[in-house]
Order: C-alpha cells, then structure tokens, then sequence
C-alpha cells in the first residue's frame, strides 16, 4: 500500500529524532546547493566577464546600438 506521497511505507517507520536530522542534513545540503548556484549566476551576469571573453562581439554590439540611438534623431 502506499502512503500519501506516492513512496511505499516502510515497514520500520524512522523516529522522530531520526526525521529531524534528515531535515535538517537536507536544510544545509539545500543552503550549500543555493549559495553555490547564486555565485554561478553571479558570474555568468557579470558585464566585465563577458567583455573579456568576448571583446569584439561587446565593440560590435555597442557600435550597433550607438548606431541605432544616433540614427533615431
């Protein structure tokens, strides 16, 4: 039979000590895991990464919207 989350009960269901410390170990694995991703975007969003990576596709797309802007008058 299943229970309500869709996983078979355990015959030996854990203590409530035991589910506490499985919560909190997947708290600080969760906290790890968005720090860790908040610094990738961090550096993927960063305009001078991206203009040392790509100096010339940067020169070129500035030319073009300064281009589009100065056309506009």
């Amino acid at each position: 039979m299943a229970a309500s989350n869709g996983l078979p009960k355990s015959a030996n269901p854990q203590s409530a000590a035991a589910l506490r410390a499985e919560i909190e170990r997947t708290r600080a694995e969760l906290a790890t895991h968005v720090s860790a991703l908040r610094e990738e975007v961090a550096v993927a969003a960063d305009w001078r990464q991206w203009v040392r990576r790509h100096p010339h596709a940067c020169i070129g797309a500035a030319f073009v919207v300064g281009f589009w802007l100065g056309s506009r008058r």
